[in-house]
């Protein structure tokens, strides 16, 4: 039979690439997403049209909820009308730094008391293996570099890195308790065709290509570990099946739970990005150099090493190749979509 998989937010960025990939390879997925308007709605329907019609050229199967997790009662009836899962992952969120600072109750609402639904229903249900989407935000200012999972995460600077933080902390109780497997991973800037208008990348190649002036924060001194979406979909497919036992872990002894970065374990100057993105349209960026933004960080660097010993993660796609990926994506999308 083929593997189960529930994933949230599929509709969003991470979650297209995942079930497409999952869908090549066999598996049956069952997602939902509330299609909210953070973003335009449209790329979203998009993404869930491209999964539908792969859906009919794949021996794997796609069902698709629009859902809400905060739509406990509802969330609870669709999943549990669905058996039991070799996979649940956890990939909805509200995201954004920026966001979180304007519209602090959003975070609250999505992150943490729909989170909290989905931790209770899996904990009524059998279920094989929990996966959730954590971020490299909740590293704050840590001046150690590179970030490594032991390292202190008590001190976010943003609500959504908080949110983000209590994310593994209810897990990890929920873990404990119910000797649920669990790993969190810890995204560190995932980009690449099909990604989210919101980010750097995104808005950056937009106003290049419209002549448009980028406001280049903290003069340009930030670094980040730009990872490629097809690198973090090889990453999540190979913790799938790397399930977490108690006592294994190094952040928990009680508790079958794991936290993992997944990153390209390679800063990227942020002159070097705005670089990449020059090549790949042909045209110069007009900067306009600012002070550094509130709740930003001047750099994310990604210790990748448990990851690569449990799973043999191996992140391959330099910012020049993955942003001629998306560039080309882009100007292709943008001929078909009047929205952007």
């Amino acid at each position: 039979m083929a593997k189960k998989v529930f994933i949230t937010g599929v509709a969003g960025f991470i979650g297209f690439h995942l079930t497409s990939r999952l869908l090549q390879d066999g598996y049956d997925i069952y997602g939902i997403d509330n299609m909210n308007s953070y973003y335009d709605v449209e790329l979203k329907k998009s993404r869930i049209e491209i999964l539908r019609r792969q859906n009919l050229q794949t021996s794997g199967n796609f069902e698709f909820e629009v859902l809400d997790l905060v739509e406990k009662e509802k969330l609870k009836k669709f999943f549990c009308a669905c058996g039991r899962f070799d996979n649940v992952i956890n990939l909805a969120a509200q995201a954004g730094v920026r966001y979180s600072i304007s519209n602090p109750s959003a975070y609250i609402e999505s992150n943490v008391i729909g989170f909290n639904n989905l931790l209770e229903i899996i904990t009524i249900k059998n279920t094989r293996h929990l996966i959730f989407a954590s971020s490299s935000s909740v590293y704050g200012k840590n001046s150690k570099i590179p970030f490594n999972e032991m390292d202190s995460t008590d001190h976010p600077i943003s609500l959504y890195a908080a949110s983000k933080k209590s994310n593994e902390v209810m897990t990890h109780s929920h873990s404990h308790l119910y000797q649920i497997p669990t790993t969190g991973l810890r995204f560190f800037t995932v980009y690449g065709p099909y990604g989210r208008p919101d980010m750097a990348y995104f808005k950056f190649t937009k106003l290049i290509c419209d002549g448009e002036p980028i406001d280049v924060y903290n003069s340009g001194n930030l670094k980040r570990d730009f990872t490629y979406i097809d690198d973090i979909v090889n990453g999540i497919i190979g913790v799938m099946d790397f399930i977490p036992k108690k006592g294994i872990s190094k952040q928990s002894y009680e508790a079958p739970f794991s936290i993992y970065n997944i990153g390209n374990n390679d800063p990227i100057d942020l002159e070097r990005f705005i670089k990449s993105i020059e090549l790949a349209t042909g045209k110069k960026a007009i900067k306009n150099y600012l002070p550094m933004q509130m709740g930003d960080v001047p750099i994310t660097f990604a210790d990748v090493d448990n990851l690569r010993k449990d799973i043999g993660f191996h992140p391959s796609i330099s910012i020049e190749e993955g942003m001629k990926k998306f560039v080309e994506w882009y100007i292709e999308y943008t001929k078909k979509n009047s929205s952007f």
